[in-house]
């Protein structure tokens, strides 16, 4: 068969070729020693992560920081899916070791929490892939990556068909908090960034000019997600161990966002810090 025309028509994506992808995936993280423990949950970043992402003992750049502001602050969450942060999910042999050692799951659980209790506006910014963006004909590698192993694969935008506990859900201990009638669900984002879907419009219909944005995967969406809001003019605040990054031969994705992080938003905060300075702002 021509290979144009397989890429074009989308009709490549076989489940064979799917599985065959992620075995390729869970086979290069192993390789790269980042298969994580079944079951292993941290509750908080470990001392050994805090020890290996510590910041600079002297830092060589001015250290800024942002104060909340209720009613023009939001807490903003990328990709809380299964794909991202579940053992399920199709990318755990990557990022599973991340996700583990910084307490992510648990982390952003709070933050939504923290969020929620003191009437601070949330929203998503999910990512679902449907049967046309298979027919793409071209691809980055990480797009590539993902369109090869189903990640997040919907059968359309109005079809939920086996929605739930699919890869593409979210994970069930934030639907309460994702699912309350409340919560802003955005477009999905495409790539990485919200370039594409109508996050920018949501958060300036409410007003809000300042984000504390968290969420899947560090120095991919997120990162590309505070970019862009920065460039839009927003202040970011991110939340360092509400987030994890895969780990692979190539290097550590979380290394790599944490030391952008450092450099470019107007603030850097773990968890702990965050959940305070929410609380004290309600």
């Amino acid at each position: 068969m021509d290979h144009d025309h397989e890429r074009a028509c989308g009709c490549n994506v076989t489940p064979e070729r799917v599985d065959m992808a992620r075995r390729r995936l869970m086979t290069s993280a192993a390789a790269a020693g980042a298969v994580a423990v079944a079951g292993r949950t941290a509750t908080a970043a470990t001392e050994e992560a805090r020890a290996l992402y510590a910041d600079p003992a002297e830092p060589g750049l001015p250290q800024v920081d942002m104060e909340i502001t209720p009613g023009r602050t939001a807490l903003v969450v990328t990709d809380p899916q299964i794909d991202f942060l579940s053992e399920n999910g199709v990318t755990w042999g990557v990022v599973g070791e991340s996700v583990t050692e910084q307490g992510t799951v648990d982390n952003i659980e709070r933050l939504f929490g923290a969020a929620k209790a003191a009437g601070m506006p949330v929203f998503i910014s999910p990512h679902y892939y449907y049967p046309h963006d298979h027919k793409w004909h071209f691809e980055g590698t990480l797009e590539k990556t993902m369109h090869a192993i189903g990640m997040f694969d919907r059968p359309g935008p109005l079809n939920l068909e086996n929605f739930n506990g699919s890869g593409a859900d979210w994970m069930p201990q934030y639907k309460k908090y994702i699912e309350d009638g409340e919560t802003v669900i955005c477009s999905p984002h495409k790539v990485y960034s919200p370039a594409q879907n109508d996050l920018n419009l949501q958060l300036r219909k409410r007003g809000i000019d300042k984000v504390i944005l968290a969420g899947m995967s560090a120095n991919l969406c997120t990162q590309a997600h505070l970019y862009d809001l920065l460039e839009l003019g927003f202040e970011v605040a991110v939340v360092r161990d509400a987030t994890a990054g895969a780990k692979v031969p190539e290097g550590d994705g979380y290394l790599a966002a944490l030391i952008n992080f450092r450099m470019v938003a107007n603030g850097v905060w773990w968890t702990d810090d965050a959940v305070e300075r929410i609380a004290r702002s309600a």
